[in-house]
């Protein structure tokens, strides 16, 4: 007879419980991320930068988004003035807008450079703390409605457009310069007046800065319409086509973004200035401008203004010096410090770079005055 042993069950295996945990918070993160992602990569909530950038790239896209009305309203704008014609004038002149706390102290320098150009130029002047003295008939009457600026602020980017809005009243003024208080002219009028007239492009600065000086004063308050990867840097002094200058004033959408969101001494120390139209052109015409400045500024000190020249420092050789100068330098912000260097192409042929520079101490006028001929002769 045989003995049958009873069947012995199994008790069930038990899934360790932190695994499951472990699951459900990777699905939820997952879910999280493609559902509601951050508005910028870099900006992750959840990562680190260097962890975030690879995690997105593997996310599903997430398609166009819906542009707000003020987007398109601006988009719209923005194109109809890039490609309208523009109307000929048959008395081109350039704009010369000087942006200064109060008196020229270069007056009758820029009078040697414009004698005997009547009718080719123009001047305005934006004194922000005090009415200027003039010492040059050529500047008397050419003061325009001013009120106060303060450094890194966008009252600065407001006394350029109001000097723009003063200029454009002139449908002659075809060029418009912006020019400090500490600025000289560097060649003839005759070889400026060329060189800006012969080209359909603005001279407007503009680089990629990745260091904390650049797109480390980016904020995301910026975002949608201002992308981190759009931010830009440059110097102010611009000189631009009156296509652009129209379009500078048009703007409302980008210039609401830096009010609101660029300032000094909030973390960032953004300056609005050396940001808002370097981004605002990369963003809608990139291929209109040089990508650097006319205006020769010296900042190999390292500091945080550039080099100023004393009435000892004005020589014949460093006038020249600055004057043949055909590559154009940017130095990034961050830790290596990246030299950038480029040939200034004008018609796609290699030019000087500068028709102006600064910082020239009042001083210097004596010396600048005797050696002026000879230094702007070609």
């Amino acid at each position: 007879m045989t003995v049958m042993m009873p069947q012995r069950h199994r008790a069930a295996a038990k899934k360790p419980m932190w695994i499951i945990v472990l699951l459900s918070m990777v699905w939820v993160v997952l879910i999280g991320a493609y559902v509601f992602p951050p508005r910028r990569y870099s900006k992750c909530y959840l990562f680190a930068s260097s962890v975030c950038t690879p995690f997105k790239d593997w996310l599903p896209s997430m398609g166009p988004r819906e542009r707000t009305d003020e987007e398109i309203i601006s988009s719209v704008v923005i194109r109809d003035i890039l490609s309208m014609p523009m109307p000929v004038s048959k008395n081109p002149k350039i704009a010369l807008m000087f942006l200064t706390p109060g008196s020229l102290p270069f007056e009758k320098l820029w009078e040697k450079f414009l004698q005997g150009h009547e009718g080719r130029y123009s001047i305005y002047v934006h004194a922000s703390r005090e009415k200027p003295v003039h010492t040059s008939s050529l500047f008397s009457g050419r003061d325009i409605h001013s009120d106060a600026v303060i450094w890194g602020l966008i009252s600065m980017v407001d006394a350029e457009k109001r000097l723009l809005a003063n200029a454009l009243e002139d449908v002659d003024n075809q060029f418009f310069v912006l020019l400090s208080d500490s600025c000289v002219p560097l060649h003839s009028f005759d070889y400026v007046y060329n060189y800006l007239m012969g080209t359909n492009i603005s001279f407007v600065d503009c680089f990629k800065d990745p260091g904390p000086h650049g797109t480390g004063r980016y904020s995301i308050e910026m975002f949608p319409e201002i992308d981190e990867r759009d931010f830009r840097k440059g110097a102010q002094w611009f000189a631009v086509t009156r296509r652009h200058a129209l379009m500078i004033l048009a703007d409302s959408l980008y210039y609401k973004k830096f009010k609101l969101y660029c300032k000094p001494a909030e973390g960032r120390n953004c300056i609005a200035d050396e940001h808002y139209l370097p981004t605002l052109f990369n963003m809608v015409d990139p291929g209109g401008i040089s990508n650097w400045s006319v205006t020769h500024v010296d900042w190999s000190e390292g500091k945080w203004h550039p080099r100023s020249y004393s009435a000892a420092d004005v020589t014949y050789d460093l006038l020249k010096n600055i004057t043949a100068i055909d590559e154009n330098f940017h130095v990034t912000s961050d830790e290596k410090k990246l030299v950038m260097q480029k040939p200034c192409l004008w018609n796609g042929s290699k030019r000087p770079c500068y028709l102006f520079a600064r910082k020239f101490n009042p001083e210097a006028l004596d010396n600048l005055l005797k050696l002026f001929t000879s230094y702007t002769s070609v």
